[in-house]
């Protein structure tokens, strides 16, 4: 039996899900919740989200991607590389390519996203 989350844990996973930052969330969690705001053909890069949380720690973002209980409904696999290189995910590159294709999200012959028409804004 999965254990019960807290009130408080509860409040903040809601918060993930709906794309909020709480001021009670620590840095992984406040990722999440940016990544929940990814809207499906778009994707955003480590860099850009470092960026949306004042930090310059894109490899703290990766972490946190790698980290990722709630994949697909908070979907890691529209997180990108600053070239649109497709980097690390759980479910191997070429998963990530075949679900970012499906999502309509375009790319060149060697699986590069073209950030100047898929690229987010947060």
């Amino acid at each position: 039996m999965p254990a019960k989350l807290s009130a408080s844990s509860e409040k903040i996973k809601t918060a993930i899900f709906a794309g909020k930052i709480l001021p009670s969330m620590n840095f992984v969690e406040k990722v999440w919740a940016i990544c929940a705001r990814i809207p499906e053909g778009k994707v955003v890069t480590y860099g850009d989200i470092a960026t949306k949380l004042k930090s310059k720690g894109y490899r703290a973002v990766g972490m946190a991607m790698n980290r990722n209980p709630y994949s697909p409904d908070v979907p890691c696999h529209r997180v990108v590389g600053s070239t649109g290189k497709l980097t690390g995910y759980a479910g191997g590159l070429d998963k990530k390519a075949k679900i970012l294709k499906k999502e309509k999200v375009p790319m060149a012959n060697d699986n590069t996203v073209d950030l100047a028409h898929a690229r987010h804004r947060l």
